[in-house]
């Protein structure tokens, strides 16, 4: 096995042992063995950055194995610069997670961090997966967990959460699988993704795989106007799940647009571009506006995050180095940013049990070190320089302004709407007089808190101020794959 099998599958085989581990009792040692597996698993993932060759676009820890010979599918793995950082990501989510959900869960903690593990796993294989059937079943197969999560943890409407949720991610994948049996076809039988990308297509063909790889690409991100799921999502899953589905899963979705949509059907993507920007303005100004009135908190956030995710898919389609160099970082940030947002909200929850922000007010009196953080977070959520949530959103900025001055000018005006819904949110929150005796009984953060907060801390500030070892990655794949989309066929 490589280091990309063991990212896999250490994760996935802790979580298959935590669920033979099924009574109460042994609680405490689900915990230590979960914490133990996916500290196992991100250490596993460090040697893919450490032995990672710059200055090459090739794939590099290469595995290529049988594994459906009738059909030519093989269990093919592979990651360049585009996918290295989201592997490496998807590892650290985890560990927070697990240390996140210590204390808080005392109902099934085997299955619970099972279900993380599980789904860890899952999200390694979707952004290491170069044959189509992998990819394809890893994608659909990260359903199962989260749909889980949120239905057994989450609130009072998580069944109609948890099926709104599965529901709209299944049938978007199914005209995915559809356009990815005609690229079987066409190609002589092969699901090689690296394949794919050299066919001569049609433009008629391009348009249609387009808009069927949309499908569920679009869903996932998610993209207006297909985003109803995600505030309902978000609001009933237990704080893990909201951590996770905005740090990684949103991802998976902007991961396909850059690895199939636009390197199989460049002529296709060059010409439906200006319906992916105007998409994309759309969530940036209007989603942005929605997240203004939302008086829960965690919608709120859910908001931001399709707002945020406008910029990575404004980013890909303005077809720059910048912007989609700028889209990639705008992905690992917001995955540092938006996890460390639905943790802070997972804070005041387990204190008060209540989202709404009118249950808030004057939070930093009474826990004044947990307000630090959470000013740092907000702050990035705004895009305030020297913070991870900046980098991306200027970088996108610029590809937006080198393609047309209005529509930088837009996406820049865009930003004031960020600021506005975050920093009035924390003015309610933790500003103020202290609003009740609730609020006022408050206990400042104990130390697994902190240890959670701070390693975030960390990772928001170090890629705000010192970026260049993600865009020193990302720089060389980027072109190639930017020339590959400018010397198509059909150009």
């Amino acid at each position: 096995m490589g280091w990309l099998s063991l990212a896999i599958w250490t994760p996935i085989i802790v979580g298959a042992v935590l669920l033979a581990l099924g009574r109460e009792s042994q609680a405490q040692l689900v915990r230590w063995i979960a914490l133990l597996g996916s500290l196992v698993s991100l250490l596993v993932t460090l040697p893919l950055y450490t032995g990672f060759r710059l200055g090459t676009a090739e794939m590099q820890f290469v595995e290529k194995t049988p594994w459906i010979s009738r059909f030519n599918v093989n269990y093919y793995l592979g990651v360049d610069g585009i996918s290295l950082w989201f592997v490496l990501l998807t590892a650290f989510i985890t560990v927070i997670v697990v240390i996140a959900g210590w204390q808080v869960i005392q109902r099934k903690v085997n299955q619970y961090m099972a279900a993380f593990l599980i789904l860890s796993g899952l999200m390694i294989g979707v952004f290491a997966a170069l044959d189509g059937i992998l990819f394809y079943v890893f994608f659909e197969a990260t359903l199962i967990p989260m749909y889980l999560i949120i239905g057994i943890w989450g609130g009072p409407r998580k069944i109609y959460a948890a099926f709104k949720f599965f529901l709209y991610t299944l049938l978007g994948s199914m005209l995915m699988l559809v356009a990815f049996i005609y690229l079987y076809a066409v190609s002589g039988g092969s699901f090689d993704v690296l394949t794919w990308h050299k066919l001569p297509l049609s433009a008629t063909a391009q348009t249609l795989l387009f808009f069927a790889m949309f499908a569920a690409f679009a869903v996932k991100v998610p993209m207006w106007p297909v985003h109803t799921w995600l505030p309902d999502a978000h609001v009933e899953a237990p704080t893990g799940g909201s951590v996770v589905l905005a740090a990684i899963m949103l991802k998976l979705g902007a991961y396909g647009f850059v690895r199939f949509s636009m390197p199989i059907l460049p002529d296709a993507s060059r010409e439906w571009a200006w319906l992916m920007i105007a998409l994309s303005l759309i969530a940036v100004i209007y989603i942005g506006l929605v997240a203004l009135v939302q008086q829960d908190m965690k919608k709120l956030v859910a908001y931001s995050s399709v707002a945020h995710m406008g910029f990575v898919t404004m980013g890909f389609f303005v077809f720059n180095d910048l912007g989609v160099t700028g889209g990639l970082v705008q992905m690992i940030a917001h995955g540092f940013v938006s996890g460390a947002m639905f943790l802070c909200i997972g804070v005041l929850y387990d204190r008060v049990h209540s989202r709404e922000i009118s249950s808030y007010g004057g939070v930093v009196n009474s826990m004044p070190r947990f307000g630090a953080f959470a000013l740092l977070f907000f702050m990035a959520n705004c895009g305030l320089p020297g913070t991870a949530g900046f980098i991306g959103e200027w970088m996108v900025i610029l590809a937006a302004v080198r393609a047309n001055f209005w529509l930088g000018l837009l996406l820049a005006t865009a930003l004031i709407t960020g600021a506005g819904y975050s920093l009035w949110m924390f003015k309610r929150v933790y500003f103020g007089a202290v609003a009740n005796d609730e609020v006022r009984a408050m206990r400042d953060i104990n130390a697994r808190e902190f240890l959670v907060l701070a390693l975030l801390a960390v990772a928001v500030l170090w890629m705000g101020l010192y970026p260049k070892p993600f865009t020193d990655v990302m720089d060389t794949s980027v072109t190639n794959l930017l020339q590959h989309v400018a010397n198509s066929k059909l150009n």
